[in-house]
């Protein structure tokens, strides 16, 4: 299941190293995937290569991998029980919590393990992060209560 969503598994990624309350980041960690550089998140942890691997070396555009990254999530969330709370996320109103339990149950362990072997977090320390991150993430990257077209997402980061 992850190597078939690489957006997805992108979005989550950065989502963890570097949360979403440091967007700027994303984009500067996205913007380097697949270059020669690597972007290190505030641990030192190198991620920009890591997670350009993920994406076959070619990130193409931010808005792509949002987009799709965010459609691949929803997807993958309404076929695995999490469909409801995860559109409480992106329709307006409160925001469902999700659980580290729910949340590796939802990801699979196929996407937890490649999660880990490209941010180089703990699968507990990677767990925490998104069940922290991700409701925010998804609420804010959705404010028209759809997920956006790749354009209308390069200009939300």
């Amino acid at each position: 299941m992850a190597k078939g969503m690489p957006s997805m598994v992108a979005l989550l990624g950065l989502l963890a190293v570097a949360g979403y309350q440091n967007r700027d980041k994303l984009g500067s960690v996205l913007g380097g995937l697949g270059g020669p550089d690597n972007a290190s998140d505030s641990s030192g942890s190198a991620t920009g290569g890591s997670l350009g691997a993920l994406l076959g070396g070619g990130a193409g555009s931010l808005g792509s991998v949002l987009s799709g990254g965010l459609g691949d999530l929803l997807e993958h969330f309404n076929g695995n029980g999490q469909g409801e709370k995860a559109q409480t996320w992106v329709t307006q109103g409160a925001n469902a919590p999700i659980g580290t339990s729910e949340l590796e149950q939802t990801l699979g362990a196929d996407t937890i393990a490649t999660l880990q072997q490209q941010t180089g977090l703990s699968k507990q320390d990677l767990l925490d992060r998104l069940s922290k991150t991700l409701p925010q993430a998804v609420d804010r990257l959705t404010p028209d209560g759809r997920v956006p077209s790749e354009a209308e997402a390069s200009r939300l980061i």
